[in-house]
């Protein structure tokens, strides 16, 4: 496996990282730990050193199950490995079926609460790297930069960055306490964040893309007829998964066989190095709970798109009909 230094942070990482999200939470009910702790340990044979989670991935029973899984998982080479997770959310209504409303809650002692649950969950001594899950509209960036900036002095994070993140808070936010990363979504379906690219050029900040694949859909893996159960897997809400969006996707689809025949590659590798080709900053985080898919996406990274290419694809991109694809969950305020 490859490295990549996110940004100006120093911060190395392997070139693919591992969202451990769907493990445990919005994916169909929690995966066999025992299973999922063998996959872990999978990849960490593979290379892969970038493991990302947060204290709100879990169930309604068990809302902190993921950070728990990764911490007893991954204790045995925590010195070797980057435990990213996150704070500053909770969900309403989380025992109802389909996707759960988001509520932002950033307020300093409610984060220093927070860092200290996900220390115990993780069985470490620091967090390597540390996201505002959401921005709060409520609490100033500032003042959650400089929140970060003392645990940073105190040694419980190494680094802090902000998912979903705007330019203007970016900037805010960075201007007090420098930003290592942003993980915001990121694929060939959700590009509105590419205008954020100059801008992270610009301050040295690297980008961790999630839902790099769309949410599955562009490993080509399913079809017309699958189905999910709403009650706990957020795919039977997203609009890529139904009837009319792979519809609208057959000619995306098409597209990505198409460049996979030719570089022998899979769509889902084609997909991964599209984003890893354009930028040394960029990190896509895919998630799974199969050792095939961890082995299919880590050979993206041996993938080479010219400038060229990526140009071209852009291009075709930019004039494909294609459905909507899922963009969050909806936010609301405390």
């Amino acid at each position: 496996m490859q490295h990549r230094i996110l940004g100006l942070s120093g911060l190395r990482v392997s070139a693919l990282g591992l969202g451990c999200m769907g493990m445990s939470h919005a994916y169909g009910p929690p995966a066999d730990k025992r299973k999922m702790a063998e996959l872990l340990a999978d990849a960490v044979d593979m290379g892969y050193t970038f493991f990302d989670t947060a204290e709100a991935y879990g169930t309604d029973t068990n809302p902190h199950d993921n950070e728990s899984l990764v911490g007893e998982s991954l204790q045995f080479c925590r010195e070797r490995i980057v435990i990213a997770t996150k704070f500053g959310i909770s969900f309403d209504n989380s025992d109802s079926i389909g996707t759960h409303p988001v509520i932002p809650d950033s307020r300093p002692d409610v984060i220093r609460k927070s860092v200290e649950g996900s220390l115990r969950r993780l069985k470490t001594d620091r967090i390597d790297l540390y996201y505002q899950h959401r921005i709060d509209p409520k609490v100033d960036a500032e003042t959650v930069a400089e929140t970060m900036s003392q645990l940073i002095k105190e040694g419980k994070i190494l680094h802090w960055g902000i998912s979903e993140a705007n330019e203007e808070y970016l900037r805010r936010a960075h201007a007090v306490c420098p930003v290592t990363a942003i993980q915001n979504r990121y694929s060939m379906m959700a590009r509105w964040h590419e205008a954020l690219f100059p801008v992270l050029d610009e301050l040295g900040i690297g980008f961790v893309a999630f839902s790099p694949l769309a949410n599955g859909i562009l490993t080509d893996n399913y079809g017309i007829d699958s189905s999910f159960n709403p009650k706990n897997d957020y795919r039977a809400c997203m609009p890529q998964y139904t009837k009319e969006g792979f519809e609208k996707n057959k000619g995306l689809m098409e597209f990505l066989r198409n460049i996979a025949e030719e570089k022998h590659a899979t769509p889902a590798q084609i997909s991964l190095a599209w984003m890893l080709c354009k930028k040394p900053w960029i990190v896509p985080i895919p998630g799974t709970r199969c050792l095939c898919r961890l082995k299919e996406n880590a050979g993206a990274v041996d993938i080479k798109l010219s400038t060229d290419e990526l140009a071209e694809i852009d291009e075709i991109l930019d004039g494909m009909t294609m459905s909507e694809v899922f963009g969050g969950s909806k936010i609301i305020t405390r």
